[in-house]
């Protein structure tokens, strides 16, 4: 067992955790915008997920004329 293990020092850098709100606020989003169940959502990886989110805000913009 490393030397960091045995002392309770975690390893830096990697991800931790997702933040619930945000990944509730993706969630919402496409459920709106495609009316997907939230269970296909939430089995989505977060980069796939996060594209589409990117996506669909991109395709907002330019009907809202931004």
């Amino acid at each position: 067992m490393s030397r960091d293990l045995r002392t309770g020092a975690r390893p830096r850098g990697g991800v931790v955790g997702y933040p619930l709100e945000q990944l509730h606020e993706e969630v919402a989003f496409l459920a709106y915008h495609f009316h997907w169940p939230q269970q296909e959502l939430m089995a989505m990886e977060h980069a796939e997920r996060r594209s589409w989110v990117t996506e669909v805000s991109a395709i907002n913009r330019k009907v809202n004329g931004e």
